[in-house]
């Protein structure tokens, strides 16, 4: 930071030049709010890359479905949310924050206020679906099949090598469904969160 701006600026205020107690002091005061400065920089997650929509998008539905089983975890007294480890996980990784959103920005001490989270979602969103949509290529596929098949990529991050996607698309509906309940552990262990997650978009699944 230039400070010569600042120290013109008070010494025009007091109409005189400083005693060098109050240099050192005003010097002070310039360190002390580029250090704060830096920190606030340094601690600032770094924006997502915006993506853009290749092919179907999230609908409401499946929107809904995602925010009622991620919630917005970690508020605190400030209103904002703070990064928290996967509770499920052996060694709590991936770090998470807001409506499930992961990455390497997100880490030990990561703040974001609502409406980053807001942003974070919407944007990962259109990376998942963009993701679903590649993997299922031209198959028929609804608009409630395809907001479940987005809960269950941002849930496990396998639509692209998953069974369940390769019967989805030899319409094979019936096999599909019974596929998403193969997906209910973590780290190995049953987890009712999973089940509870699995039922749910499988009836989105089966939605005319």
């Amino acid at each position: 930071m230039n400070r010569k701006p600042i120290f013109d600026a008070v010494r025009k205020m007091l109409g005189r030049g400083f005693t060098q107690a109050e240099v050192d002091a005003l010097d002070a005061a310039c360190a002390a709010v580029e250090a704060s400065l830096a920190g606030s920089i340094t601690n600032k997650p770094a924006p997502k890359p915006a993506a853009a929509a290749v092919g179907k998008v999230l609908g409401p539905a499946g929107s809904k479905l995602i925010k009622s089983f991620e919630g917005c975890e970690r508020r605190r007294a400030d209103g904002k949310f703070e990064a928290y480890p996967d509770p499920g996980s052996v060694d709590g990784k991936p770090w998470t924050i807001g409506w499930g959103s992961t990455g390497p920005d997100i880490k030990p001490g990561t703040v974001f206020t609502q409406a980053q989270c807001d942003a974070r979602f919407d944007a990962d969103m259109v990376s998942y679906a963009n993701a679903v949509s590649k993997a299922l290529g031209a198959a028929p596929t609804t608009q409630n099949q395809f907001d479940a098949l987005v809960s269950f990529h941002y849930n496990t991050g396998a639509i692209a090598t998953a069974t369940l996607t390769k019967k989805h698309k030899a319409g094979d509906f019936e096999g599909a469904k019974a596929e998403f309940m193969r997906w209910v552990r973590n780290d190995g262990k049953v987890m009712q969160g999973l089940i509870n997650r699995r039922k749910a978009e499988v009836a989105l699944y089966s939605k005319a």
